[in-house]
């Protein structure tokens, strides 16, 4: 069997968006004659925990774990770890600006050379062979320090590299660079990374169409591999009856549009009191203490619950018992690549969704085609008037039957496991330069 050593800051006990990708990765390659080392943070270096994902993680995977090296996993060493799931906006929004200032790329700079030395101790392991031998590297982010460490690694080793984007350079396209040095840095790095990998992967077609389309550094091969989701059981799942329940699974820190629905549901209690007996909208994930706040000062104290960070199996049962689930992602230009990792999950469970997305893009197409609404951001008002429509009907007695999308089984993580073992096969093929 052949091994793939994956970069990866975000591994379980992790959680968020970011570690399902690269956990499918593990789970499902091997049954492709791929082996898996994956080299990742410490279970203590981030904000967001979910333990139960550990039970996902295949035996036979080798997890080398690089403890600190990055301003957050120190951050939150210093503070002694932030509650589960929730943080204060105030504190990591200052964070965020010094780090733009003197880390490059981003704040997990120092994390990502250590991770580079382990990484390289393993290969040198296989090597001499009191380990298995590694025969190609794949580099995952955000962050997109990774894909600098990949790069040094096979530079030095001499093995085939792939980089993998589940979002687009964050320096560029997330938060602008504070400088034109600034700026100009953050291309380089990128430019540097999309010349020398031997595929690059994206998890977007917008953002691998924008790689394709470019004049300068484009890269030397790219496939587009969507993030994708791992089916539900298909078991009954109680429906409140008494209650109409809309659910967000997903982060809710520094998210505008969490505002949105706030203000949303503030005017519809204001214009319809009764509602605040039946409307009920849970928010799981981890969020920043300000939304809670705000959700208290505009009395939904009772009718919007903040849940925080939950096991994923739990989510997954939010999401099926919902009748109705929302969905958005930040704010602004760069963020128009972005097709959220939960979409697949929301499809898979068969449940109305209301998008706040620009009309046209990406993620909000895929709503469209799969039956669901697509709303403007930034407009209370407008959310208001949907959530009002869809609770009357749902007090008349409309009850909304499951319909999943037939085309969503070309993205279940097993299937796109295949395409991404054919491509492991191509660039291992190509054999060291």
């Amino acid at each position: 069997m052949k091994r793939v050593l994956i970069l990866a800051y975000f591994y379980p006990p992790l959680a968020g968006g970011g570690v399902h990708r690269v956990l499918s990765f593990t789970r499902h390659l091997p049954g492709h004659g791929w082996a898996c080392t994956v080299v990742c943070a410490g279970e203590r270096d981030y904000w967001v925990h979910d333990r139960s994902l550990l039970e996902s993680v295949p035996r036979e995977t080798e997890i080398i774990r690089v403890e600190g090296g990055s301003a957050l996993s120190a951050w939150l060493r210093l503070r002694g770890g932030e509650g589960q799931g929730r943080r204060s906006g105030r504190t990591f929004a200052p964070l965020r600006a010094l780090s733009d200032w003197w880390l490059l790329p981003d704040s997990y700079a120092g994390w990502a050379r250590r991770a580079r030395e382990a990484a390289a101790a393993r290969v040198a392991a296989g090597e001499c062979g009191a380990a298995s031998r590694v025969d190609v590297v794949l580099s995952s982010s955000p962050p997109d320090s990774v894909h600098l460490a990949a790069r040094f690694l096979a530079r030095d080793t001499g093995l085939p590299w792939i980089a993998d984007f589940r979002d687009p350079w964050i320096g560029l396209a997330f938060r602008r660079p504070p400088t034109p040095w600034h700026a100009a840095r953050q291309a380089a790095m990128e430019s540097s990374v999309l010349d020398s990998a031997s595929l690059v992967l994206a998890a977007s077609r917008t953002h691998a169409d924008a790689l394709a389309a470019r004049e300068r550094a484009r890269p030397r091969d790219l496939l587009h591999l969507p993030n994708g989701f791992e089916p539900a059981p298909r078991v009954a799942i109680p429906r409140d009856a008494d209650h109409f329940r809309v659910a967000f699974t997903g982060t809710l820190s520094l998210v505008d549009d969490v505002g949105t629905l706030l203000d949303a549901v503030h005017r519809l209690l204001a214009r319809e009191p009764a509602a605040r007996s039946t409307l009920r909208v849970e928010l799981a994930g981890p969020y920043d203490e300000d939304w809670r706040a705000r959700a208290h000062a505009l009395g939904l104290d009772g009718v919007v619950s903040f849940l925080g960070s939950r096991p994923h199996a739990e989510t997954r049962a939010l999401q099926r018992a919902a009748d109705l689930l929302l969905l958005w992602r930040p704010r602004g230009e760069g963020y128009r690549t972005m097709v959220p990792g939960k979409l697949y999950e929301y499809l898979d469970s068969g449940r109305p969704i209301v998008a706040l997305l620009p009309a046209g893009d990406e993620a909000a197409e895929l709503v469209k085609r799969a039956g669901g609404a697509v709303l403007p951001p930034a407009s209370p008002d407008t959310l208001e008037r949907d959530l009002a429509a869809r609770l009357s009907r749902w007090r008349a007695g409309e009850r909304v039957a499951d319909a999943v999308p037939g085309w969503l089984g070309e993205h279940t993580r097993g299937h796109l496991a295949g395409t991404l073992a054919r491509a492991l096969d191509a660039v291992a093929a190509q054999g060291r330069p």
